[in-house]
């Protein structure tokens, strides 16, 4: 073949088939998810920010348009303020208590020398369980507050008396929507802080410990800093979780067909207006669909200035340190 030659032109089937057919195969693999979170996620949530701007009752189909008259109604409804403030309260607490829980047992399982397969699986396996199922356990079985109770009878055990959980009465409720919601997630996040703390070098831990660096100091200056990505992404995940938290609530305290003050979420309340109330107003459904999206594109956004920021700034003093040093070599 001449030098100066051009392959042969492929034409359009070669040129969709890839090399060796990596692009069918590409599309095999991907493309039943793809649809699955285009019908499933993606179509729903646009239908909702459009029924956001009709009176949709009881029907998928707008009926009259009232522009921005389901936002004007929701964000003037004091249940929905009051729902913010309750994710603002559980996140505040749960956040960053999920947080020092998974690192604290990603530290402790990360340098366990034996046995340490089964006791990662071990503070795994409630996260396979369903938030649901757990929910129902948590009220029938732990926090009843009937006398024979798990949660009661250690109380008994220690000479205190019997309590009701679930009444709304002395907030004793946030016990276990809390626990409910650490036993189900912490092994989740775990997983993901061991995998960040296996990629950090050994050879900086080796350093630190000629340095004279103790336990405290190495995690603060060597593991920590190297977590940093890591631990963005997790905190972004709790927070995602915490707009999100419906089973638990919904499952523990509606037996009674009303909520303790404070235990009324933004999807619970979204719910019990769009779909568990008489109108099944989807309109204002849609609306705070949008509301609670808008909000959590804001703190993902703030969150990531943040990091960045803190990066830039670290970058900027290696950087001016460095000129000192050659400076004064």
């Amino acid at each position: 073949m001449n030098a100066t030659s051009k392959p042969p032109a492929r034409n359009f089937w070669q040129r969709f088939r890839g090399h060796q057919g990596r692009n069918l195969w590409f599309a095999l693999f991907v493309g039943p998810f793809f649809i699955g979170l285009l019908v499933f996620v993606y179509i729903p949530v646009l239908w909702s920010a459009y029924l956001s701007f009709f009176d949709a009752r009881a029907t998928l189909s707008p009926t009259k348009f009232v522009g921005f008259a389901n936002y004007q109604n929701l964000l003037s409804d004091t249940l929905f303020r009051n729902s913010m403030l309750v994710f603002v309260i559980f996140a505040i607490v749960i956040v960053p208590l999920t947080y020092v829980c998974s690192l604290a047992l990603a530290l402790a399982l990360n340098n366990v020398g034996h046995f340490r397969a089964f006791f990662r699986s071990a503070f795994f396996i409630p996260t396979a369980c369903s938030y649901v199922v757990a929910a129902m356990v948590w009220r029938l079985s732990f926090f009843n507050g009937a006398r024979f109770g798990l949660a009661n009878s250690l109380l008994r055990t220690f000479g205190g008396t019997n309590i009701d959980w679930l009444s709304g009465v002395g907030y004793w409720y946030w016990i276990a929507l809390i626990s409910l919601r650490l036993w189900l997630q912490v092994g989740y996040y775990m997983i993901l802080l061991i995998a960040g703390l296996n990629r950090i070098p050994t050879d900086t831990y080796e350093a630190a410990a000629i340095d004279g660096a103790g336990r405290w100091a190495t995690l603060r200056h060597v593991t920590m800093p190297q977590l940093r990505g890591v631990s963005a992404a997790v905190l972004m995940l709790l927070l995602i979780g915490a707009f999100q938290a419906f089973d638990e609530f919904y499952n523990l305290l509606s037996s009674s067909g009303t909520y303790p003050p404070y235990a009324r979420p933004p999807l619970v309340h979204l719910y019990l207006v769009s779909v568990g109330g008489a109108d099944q107003d989807l309109g204002m459904g849609g609306a705070g669909t949008v509301i609670l999206t808008a909000v959590i594109v804001l703190f993902g956004l703030a969150q990531n200035w943040l990091t960045t920021s803190q990066e830039r700034q670290e970058r900027k003093a290696m950087r001016h340190a460095s000129r000192h040093e050659i400076s004064h070599g």
